[in-house]
């Protein structure tokens, strides 16, 4: 019986660990596959342990052969062989013996019918003899009627059925030639008239029957290509391949890419595959980790929202993944693929700074899958900077058009500079590449729609719709203006407070105005027990017991979270809703109990929390009570709104509504500074002069 007890007594301490823990446990899980993912797609081979690039000097000591190898011809080589092969490559035609017999026949048919002795004053058996030789001598070889880029003594292949032969070009007849070889071949008719009537008769019935075979052909080319050697040469082990300080080009490169091309392929082997296994673990899991502290120090809200860490995660297997693809088909391509939507898409949802991070790590993996990897990673690192410095307010479509091409630009003049340093000139440069980078800056456009798909799949809230939130003849805001007037222009005044303090101190101010807007919208189901809604001198709490009136105004943040939730709006906008009172109290009626009872229960008058947590739902909270206690003044002056002000933001202080915000002392003067001026201006008041 002890033993059961323990038994579930533990059981019960694991299980509640679990459920502690489950967070982190989420993120190992998490960091396990993307790990995992990420080593499955990187290319299966051994990492060569010399950067080289053309056209630079070896920075290594003197390099010597570690085994023997072959040089592999270099693709210009390859390419070249492919062309002579094509243009030496004998063509295929196919002859077709049933229309050279159908022709014969109705040679024979005809002239039975139209040829009378007494007429024409010939032999009938002679002349059908020279009409069907002449007819047998143009379809020795046959006719053909395409015309083809071919000398006249270029040798081709004539198939016969299941027999190949060898001819010259010239002795296949053309059918723009027929009139004329017609009429050789007739000299030696009886007399003119004969000669009119075989000539009329054989151009009658010949038809083209030789036609190019243009699959045996292709079939017969690929055949000769695939027998290519793509190898010129042996470097013996111990040969001496390139020296300290000796330019990398010509001979040396294509040596120096054979020698990387065969070390990839023999360090992968059956022997020490676990060993590569655990290296690309190491270097992969450390770029992870990377990302994970980084968020636990400097992003902690990101970090503990397990959607978002794993929005991050899926964006950046996305693009390895897209790269892999691409670099697989063809290489070449490699620079097609938008990698700017990454620090795009993540500086749209978050912020610059982990934009930029998170995009130098995905850069630092996808460098063991790209060729040319130094090129790679920093035309792709400054163009990562350029798309975090230029991009900024998305919701204004003309921002990403004037970013997407400066990017453009940026990729151009990088991959020129590089080319030019690489070859010494611009004589060999492929302009067409310039259009991979056009083809990339196109892609990058996606991003728009890509972020409308985030927000619905990962329930993310960007700019772009935000812009749509604040737009105040929305559904439930004009609902709002309806149905609590006075609620409505409050919250429009709050909105005007909070973000002009949000623009001070570099906070999200277009998040904190949409939160300013939709704060009170839980007022709409009881408007008039608010006083800013109600119109005459009647107010229902006169007639209410002060607990049952703070109950009341209490209950407008939850009737606000479930109104939002049904209208569907993001939790991000819930959050300012939740928090824009924290845990202070219905002060008012908490008083008014006291005066009444001589005593009062705080918790039955005290808002439900949280405390805000961000820079954006504290400044909500600061800019929301100032304003609403702003219209208790009355013949308010600058004096008294400055220390009115300081008066309730010190007390939120006091209280611990700004402990888990994250924000500054400093960033509050701030605020307290704009708060001031702003409603000095609502109030059209000056500065009093002393007398």
């Amino acid at each position: 019986m002890y033993t059961f007890t323990f038994t579930i007594f533990c059981m019960s301490k694991f299980f509640t660990l679990l459920t502690k823990r489950q967070s982190y446990i989420y993120k190992a899980f998490l960091f396990v596959i993307a790990t995992i993912l990420v080593i499955y797609l990187l290319p299966k081979g051994g990492q060569f342990k010399y950067n080289f690039q053309k056209g630079k000097p070896w920075q290594y000591e003197n390099l010597y052969a570690p085994f023997s190898f072959t040089i592999k011809k270099d693709q210009a080589s390859i390419d070249k062989e492919k062309e002579v092969i094509r243009a030496n490559a004998i063509p295929y035609f196919e002859y077709d013996i049933a229309i050279a017999e159908a022709s014969r026949q109705q040679f024979q048919d005809v002239f039975e019918q139209v040829f009378t002795d007494s007429l024409y004053r010939a032999p009938k058996d002679v002349v059908k003899r020279l009409g069907e030789g002449a007819l047998t001598e143009i379809y020795t070889n046959g006719v053909i009627d395409e015309i083809h880029p071919y000398a006249e003594d270029r040798m081709v292949y004539l198939k016969k059925g299941n027999e190949i032969e060898e001819i010259s070009y010239a002795k296949l007849y053309k059918n723009e030639q027929l009139a004329t070889t017609i009429t050789k071949l007739l000299l030696k008719a009886p007399n003119s008239n004969v000669e009119e009537l075989l000539r009329k008769l054989i151009a009658r019935v010949v038809r083209p029957n030789v036609a190019l075979n243009a699959k045996l052909t292709e079939a017969g080319i690929a055949s000769e290509i695939k027998a290519i050697i793509p190898n010129r040469g042996i470097i013996e082990k111990d040969a001496r391949i390139i020296a300290k300080g000796e330019v990398v080009e010509g001979d040396k490169f294509q040596i120096l890419n054979s020698l990387k091309a065969e070390y990839q392929s023999q360090v992968w082997s059956k022997s020490n595959y676990v060993w590569l296994l655990v290296g690309y673990s190491l270097l992969v899991s450390l770029v992870f980790l990377m990302l994970f502290l980084f968020l636990r120090k400097y992003r902690p809200d990101i970090f503990h929202n397990n959607t978002k860490v794993t929005f991050i995660f899926f964006n950046m297997v996305l693009m390895i993944f897209l790269t892999t693809i691409v670099v697989k088909m063809d290489a070449a391509y490699v620079y097609v693929v938008p990698l700017c939507t990454l620090p795009l898409v993540i500086k749209a949802f978050f912020d610059p700074r982990l934009g930029l991070f998170v995009h130098v790590l995905t850069l630092l993996l996808l460098g063991f899958v790209v060729p040319n990897s130094f090129e790679y990673l920093f035309l792709q690192i400054i163009a990562g900077i350029v798309t975090i410095l230029t991009i900024s307010e998305l919701y204004k479509r003309a921002n990403l058009f004037i970013s997407v091409g400066q990017i453009t630009f940026i990729y151009i003049v990088g991959y020129f500079a590089f080319f030019l340093i690489q070859e010494g000139n611009i004589q060999l440069l492929k302009w067409e590449n310039f259009g991979f980078f056009v083809l990339c800056g196109l892609a990058t456009l996606f991003a728009h729609p890509l972020i409308y798909l985030y927000e619905k799949v990962f329930g993310l809230v960007s700019d772009v719709s935000l812009l749509e939130l604040s737009d105040t003849n929305s559904k439930l805001l004009r609902e709002l203006s309806n149905k609590a007037p006075g609620t409505f222009h409050h919250s429009l005044n709050v909105a005007n407070l909070s973000e002009a303090a949000a623009s001070e101190i570099g906070a999200n101010a277009m998040l904190v105005r949409v939160g300013a807007l939709y704060h009170d919208i839980g007022k709409m189901i009881n408007p008039t027990n608010f006083t800013e809604n109600q119109v005459n001198s009647f107010n229902a709490h006169h007639e209410l017991a002060p607990k049952e009136s703070a109950k009341i105004i209490i209950n407008h943040v939850i009737d606000g979270i479930e109104i939002a939730r049904k209208n569907k709006l993001p939790d991000r906008i819930i959050d300012f809703i939740r928090t824009h009172h924290g845990t202070s109290l219905v002060y008012y009626f908490y008083k008014k109990e006291k005066e009444l009872n001589g005593t009062a229960n705080p918790d039955d008058f005290r808002y439900p929390g949280p405390v805000p947590f961000s820079k954006e739902t504290a400044i909500l909270m600061m800019a929301d009570s100032v304003e609403a206690a702003s219209k208790s003044l009355k013949d308010p002056t600058s004096t008294m709104i400055d220390n009115f002000v300081e008066k309730i933001i010190d007390s939120q202080m006091e209280n611990g509504q700004f402990l888990n915000a994250n924000i500054t002392f400093k960033e509050i003067q701030v605020i307290k500074k704009v708060l001031k001026k702003k409603l000095n201006n609502m109030y059209h008041l000056r500065v009093e002069y002393p007398e």
